[in-house]
């Protein structure tokens, strides 16, 4: 459950950036913003590594979460570092890359969820 959630986070905070970015062209006052959302982001990522290891761990569950995790973490390392050096030709990309996998690890997330409901759901029949 802390693991969805986490990933839920990180979804709805990569989905901020793009938004900041866009204050961030368009206010004089936009840089602090998007600041504070790439910040945020990297955070999550930092929660959701914490999460999937807790989830991992105590519960017996697969590690390949943390795979994932830590190499989102690695990804949101380098975006931010090339926000920073303002490398746009590919602070972009890998933003675009980011938010596309934030998305696809939530929908597995949410399709597992759902499965395990239905195979309990058809073992109590």
């Amino acid at each position: 459950m802390l693991l969805r959630v986490a990933i839920i986070l990180q979804t709805l905070a990569l989905f901020a950036a793009p938004v900041t970015a866009g204050l961030l062209l368009s206010v004089p006052n936009g840089q602090p913003m998007h600041s504070a959302a790439a910040y945020t982001v990297f955070v999550v990522a930092v929660l959701h590594l914490v999460a999937a290891i807790l989830a991992w761990r105590p519960g017996g569950g697969p590690p390949k979460p943390i795979m994932h995790a830590a190499g989102f973490l690695v990804l949101v390392s380098a975006q931010v570092a090339l926000g920073i050096a303002q490398v746009t030709a590919l602070h972009v990309p890998l933003g675009v890359l980011l938010f596309a996998g934030s998305v696809l690890q939530l929908s597995r997330a949410w399709t597992a969820r759902s499965s395990d409901r239905d195979s309990r759901t058809l073992s109590s029949v």
